[in-house]
């Protein structure tokens, strides 16, 4: 199949590539490298199957597809609220052109949504037909609200024009390739432990969150795609840790001498999140198998080896 992958040079968009192009497809990445990086791809540039193409989603594009799987925009705060307005152009704007693109070429589409939509959720552990508890006017909206639209968008474009669409909602997903300056817990703990600073937690650290590795992610996503089903579905590990027990478990792991240091909690930080993936596990036959230990292991060798070298061509 020729399958196009929006945000492909980005963190989960490139390791879905890689599985993508293993398997044999046609794949066209489109990224406009906000916060994607060309290394992360770099090893399918001169394939014959691979096409980069660097676009900005919220400009429409003319592109002949079987499948997208559309993944362009900054999922993390430090990089959805420096520019919260390009953050809602994207999910409005571009879903509505890559929805559009699939309605003409009768493309499958999949829209990779969030965990966000549920906001602060007051439903434990959050199930699909929860509505959600989401400040329309936080700091935090650009990205929740974007993408509640983006759900709304899809799903009139299905109802309207039988556009054939998946909808994923993506809970808190680590692995290596995450960027370092995304202000996520796993990479701020990963990156203060290795240079050796206090580990930050915001509040008391009681807040919980639910961590998949990024590989069972993808397998997640390609099975949702190719499947009959058209969610949303939740996509995400169920297993819940307090940020205070993940800090503490990267500490032993990397460099237990590191302090952790206390700060106030962000507005409109969520204090629960964990998902209800009784449909994932039903609908597509998918559960996590990466546990927390095994996924932070590798995600440290990735962040040591890439600061490592940085501080290398920093000093040469």
């Amino acid at each position: 199949m020729r399958i196009l992958v929006t945000g492909g040079a980005g963190f989960i968009g490139s390791h879905l590539i890689d599985r993508l192009m293993e398997q044999g497809h046609e794949v066209i990445c489109l990224d406009n490298f906000y916060t994607g990086h060309k290394r992360n791809i770099l090893k399918w540039l001169d394939k014959p199957y691979f096409e980069l193409i660097r676009h900005d989603i919220t400009e429409p594009i003319r592109l002949e597809v079987d499948q997208i799987y559309h993944l362009a925009c900054p999922a993390s705060p430090v990089h959805y609220q420096f520019n919260p307005i390009k953050t809602v152009k994207t999910n409005v704007m571009g879903t509505m052109n890559m929805l559009g693109l699939a309605k003409r070429v009768k493309a499958r589409f999949l829209l990779a949504s969030t965990s966000e939509v549920y906001g602060d959720p007051e439903e434990h552990p959050q199930t699909e037909e929860y509505r959600g508890n989401v400040n329309t006017i936080g700091i935090r909206s650009c990205y929740d609200e974007g993408k509640r639209i983006a759900e709304t968008l899809s799903f009139d474009y299905h109802r309207e024009n039988n556009v054939e669409i998946r909808v994923a909602r993506i809970f808190n997903t680590y692995g290596p390739r995450m960027l370092e300056n995304d202000g996520r817990v796993v990479s701020n703990f990963i990156v203060q432990s290795l240079r050796g600073i206090p580990l930050t937690v915001y509040g008391t650290g009681s807040q919980t969150r639910s961590f998949c590795y990024v590989s069972d992610l993808v397998e997640g996503l390609m099975r949702l795609m190719n499947g009959d089903r058209t969610g949303p579905i939740n996509l995400g590990n169920p297993d819940e840790y307090t940020i205070l027990q993940l800090a503490q478990k990267i500490q032993q792991m990397v460099n237990p001498n590191v302090e952790i240091k206390y700060e106030p909690l962000p507005q409109d930080d969520p204090r629960k999140r964990q998902p209800d993936i009784t449909k994932a596990k039903t609908w597509l036959g998918w559960q996590p198998t990466i546990p927390l230990e095994a996924g932070l292991k590798l995600t440290i060798e990735d962040f040591r080896a890439r600061i490592e070298n940085s501080e290398a061509s920093t000093i040469g």
